[in-house]
């Protein structure tokens, strides 16, 4: 027969307390005031005991579970979001917590039924907060977060214009304009389950641009394939006194269609028209020339919002999270 698995109670006994005193040192209750002999006494005890919570039970003590949820719907895979969640899981992690993350839809069945299951202490719609203004990063919410009226804070890492999307989107445009471009495309995927995130790029390079003095001549939606590059592209020269003479794209996919369909139309880059990618993926440096594109730094916004997630404190920015890696298509 397995050995009995030690009881809260068990550790209250061995130690002399009572197991609510017990819980309140073994869970690190904020306020208390339990002499210290009396705590270390306590820890002594579960330890001694092999005393291990079970995960469930802390969780209906704290009034929710040691379980962050975070909901990644209309956010496109890429170097970006595989490194906002290993920040995320990371700095969780380290403070005891777990991270789970869903690509269902955060008002959908099936992240409710996650929320009923784990009773998680913060839910993070990433594609709702990169839908408002100049803002990427967590919504934090309180314990049970995702029911009806539960507690939100909207303040999370790149809500400062300085650091969030708007400003990644302004790295991209300022490389252009700092060749003297001052006629650009702009290039975004047709696919509609990104319909959420690229409108918020779309708006932020369009703001850019006009920061900036550029003009935008044409946004360019590129189907699927070489063959559905080729055609946006030759809508968007063909018969144009003055076409662009750069494409800001999307991301680093989209990006590379185009410079398949420049290729297939015989325009050469960078001599003819420049391209510039966005979130730096692995592919870029392989084609020729290679993509000139935009990294992020990712994994420090996703372990900026679990500190936030957690109520703990964050610091400011050391240095831009965003920066051009430069290679031979601008």
């Amino acid at each position: 027969m397995a050995e009995r698995r030690a009881t809260l109670k068990d550790v209250a006994a061995a130690s002399g307390v009572s197991p609510s005193t017990a819980s309140f040192v073994l869970n690190r209750a904020p306020g208390q005031t339990i002499p210290l002999v009396t705590q270390e006494r306590v820890r002594e005890a579960a330890e001694r005991l092999g005393y291990v919570p079970h995960p469930l039970a802390r969780g209906l003590r704290e009034g929710s579970s040691r379980v962050v949820l975070l909901t990644t719907a209309g956010i496109p895979d890429g170097r970006t979001s595989s490194s906002f969640v290993a920040g995320m899981d990371a700095e969780l992690a380290a403070a005891d917590h777990s991270l789970v993350v869903s690509r269902a839809p955060r008002d959908g069945a099936a992240v409710a039924r996650l929320i009923e299951a784990v009773s998680p202490r913060s839910v993070i719609d990433l594609a709702e907060l990169i839908d408002r203004e100049d803002r990427v990063g967590g919504a934090v919410g309180g314990a049970g977060a995702g029911r009806a009226d539960a507690g939100r804070a909207d303040a999370a890492p790149g809500t400062d214009p300085a650091h969030g999307l708007a400003s990644h989107s302004l790295t991209q445009l300022r490389h252009l304009a700092d060749r003297g471009h001052t006629n650009v495309a702009l290039a975004f995927p047709a696919e509609s389950s990104l319909s959420t995130f690229s409108g918020a790029r779309q708006r932020h390079l369009l703001a850019a641009a006009g920061q900036l003095g550029l003009t935008v001549e044409s946004v360019l939606q590129i189907g699927a394939g070489r063959e559905g590059a080729v055609e946006a592209l030759s809508a968007g020269w063909d018969g144009r006194d003055s076409p662009p003479t750069a494409v800001a794209a999307f991301d680093d996919r989209t990006a590379l269609q185009v410079l398949a369909g420049f290729a297939t139309l015989g325009v050469r880059v960078p001599d003819d028209v420049a391209v510039i990618g966005f979130d730096e993926s692995d592919y870029g440096a392989l084609w020729t020339p290679a993509l000139t594109t935009v990294a992020i730094d990712a994994r420090s916004y996703g372990a900026r919002t679990a500190r936030i997630a957690l109520g703990l404190e964050v610091q400011d920015w050391a240095a831009s999270p965003s920066v051009v890696v430069q290679r031979e298509t601008t």
